[in-house]
């Protein structure tokens, strides 16, 4: 199953009851594994999940903690990035050339980006230093 097979179907299961907006997320590991996660609302907005980080999560509760590509698919016929916080998450587990892939449910219209073209500062462990600007 593709990464966007994996996206499509945990889609299906998304429990998005308050803002209509299913997402799916597949991640590939480096063992090439695919992880995936869908979001899940809460009447309490801020407590629900992230489609991304349902697949990270899932990820990282198999053992693994390298991301080497990403799928991201919603309803809308323009492709929609992940949210802030989720580009975050993901920059935690993939280096900056990383291809996160934003697709539509709706068609085949596909944008990829890198990473580092999504989230160009990115707070990483390794820049823990000091060296960065805040």
């Amino acid at each position: 199953m593709t990464l966007r097979q994996s996206a499509l179907a945990v889609q299906a299961h998304a429990y998005a009851v308050y803002s209509n907006f299913k997402v799916g997320a597949a991640v590939q590991s480096k063992s090439g594994t695919i992880y995936v996660g869908c979001n899940v609302e809460n009447a309490s907005y801020p407590l629900g999940t992230c489609a991304e980080a349902g697949a990270i999560a899932a990820m990282v509760a198999a053992g693994e903690s390298e991301i080497m590509a990403v799928y991201v698919v919603t309803d809308d016929p323009i492709p929609a990035t992940p949210c802030g916080g989720c580009r975050q998450r993901l920059a935690e587990f993939g280096a900056s050339d990383v291809v996160v892939t934003m697709g539509s449910s709706a068609n085949e219209n596909e944008k990829s980006m890198t990473l580092a073209e999504l989230l160009p500062s990115a707070f990483l462990l390794q820049s823990a230093g000091g060296d960065d600007e805040c």
